[in-house]
């Protein structure tokens, strides 16, 4: 292992984030993500749990924020419905150059907190 990150975003306030300045979610998230979740009466939750994975990585990979764009980052599904880590762009050139070839992920979230754990492998 190259190294593992963890973050928790608290849902509300990403929620209201996101309210303040609606540019976000195209600036965050891709645009295969924010289709992936469109129908959802409120899909703050699920942003918030992506927001962390883009966090925990950046923390895997031992960097700091601005290290990459956050388009570099994104969760799609796997056909059995497990998240799938997809990086590209300079996150993926940082993580080469770190040695890292394979990524786990997992995400949850309540009402209140979303998590993410990535581990570089």
């Amino acid at each position: 292992m190259q190294g593992i990150g963890i973050d928790a975003v608290d849902i509300q306030r990403f929620r209201e984030l996101l309210i303040r300045r609606p540019h976000l979610r195209t600036r965050l998230f891709t645009e295969q993500e924010l289709t992936s979740l469109s129908g959802r009466v409120d899909d703050a939750g699920s942003l918030a749990a992506r927001f962390a994975v883009r966090e925990a990585t950046m923390k895997a990979l031992g960097v700091g924020l601005g290290a990459f764009d956050f388009h570099d980052v994104s969760v799609h599904s796997a056909d059995s419905g497990a998240p799938e880590l997809v990086v590209t762009g300079r996150a993926l050139e940082l993580a080469t150059n770190r040695g890292v070839d394979g990524w786990h992920v997992s995400i949850t979230h309540t009402d209140s907190v979303a998590m993410a754990v990535v581990a570089a492998l």
